[in-house]
């Protein structure tokens, strides 16, 4: 009994080492990647040789890594209103498969640090296949529904400068919503007109694909926004719904974006961008 007790004292004190690292982990929803940081230093009344103490540091630091991944993940919103860890909370399935996603993460970086220790960085992907987090938590479709049509009466607005303009030049589409205060990015974004009716979402477009690649990128400038290709259409949402996670766009931007994806087909091919 005695022995029992004293491994659990060893193991309790190599687990208070392996908690060092505090740095809370977020999404990068530009590149739909969830990178962490972990570090651990080895417990010297264990260690029993510079090796042995370097071993125990990077046990430390992975556990660390997997702890913070775990904890970015709960926190990811699926959509606008349900995250990670609500439906890891309603379903045993759903938590199974995620903690096998989080061991799955790769790790990317990792090395000695100069005042003793060790750090690794994991990196997760959101999308990716059987890789990532979305086909656990993004349900597929029964069937893929069509993307509404623009309004009968619809006609582009002619340019002056392309007054021939017919319209299907376009790369991808990238929604403005700068100036509508903090967009909640979330990993099944939906996109609305004026009248509340969903003109992108993931009921619209290749489930598989969506899985792969997701549904959009959040950038902070055009700089960011190449996954719109050379040549987007630009619009300017009117206001945030559902919990700042919903781009909406005026009746006649949605016209727009619908009659130019017709001819262009950006919104099937998830050419989507939005600025924050």
């Amino acid at each position: 009994m005695i022995g029992k007790f004293k491994l659990l004292g060893a193991l309790l004190a190599i687990i208070f080492f392996a908690v060092g690292g505090q740095v809370e982990a977020a999404p990068n929803w530009n590149s739909n990647t969830i990178q962490v940081t972990g570090m651990g230093v080895a417990n010297p009344q264990l260690a029993r040789t510079a090796a042995h103490a370097a071993m125990m540091a990077r046990r430390a630091a992975v556990a660390d890594a997997y702890r913070q991944l775990a904890e970015a993940v709960n926190g990811v919103q699926v959509d606008a209103e349900t995250t990670v860890e609500q439906m890891m909370l309603t379903s045993d399935v759903v938590r199974t498969k995620i903690s096998a996603v989080i061991k799955g993460a790769v790790i990317v970086d990792e090395g000695e640090l100069s005042g003793g220790g060790y750090s690794v960085t994991m990196e997760l992907p959101l999308f990716g296949g059987t890789n990532g987090l979305a086909e656990t938590v993004i349900q597929r479709p029964i069937e893929i529904e069509p993307f509404p049509t623009p309004a009968p009466e619809y006609r582009p607005p002619v340019k002056e400068s392309q007054p021939s303009y017919s319209g299907g030049h376009y790369t991808g589409l990238v929604v403005d919503c700068r100036g509508l205060g903090r967009i909640n990015p979330v990993m099944s974004p939906v996109i609305r007109d004026a009248r509340g009716q969903k003109i992108y979402g993931h009921k619209n477009l290749d489930y598989d694909r969506i899985i792969r690649e997701g549904m959009a990128s959040y950038a902070r400038d055009m700089s960011e926004a190449g996954r719109a290709g050379s040549n987007p259409l630009i619009v300017t949402a009117i206001d945030l719904d559902d919990l700042n996670a919903t781009p909406v766009l005026s009746m006649e931007d949605a016209d727009l974006v619908l009659y130019e994806n017709n001819l262009s087909h950006f919104l099937d091919n998830i050419a989507v961008v939005f600025l924050y």
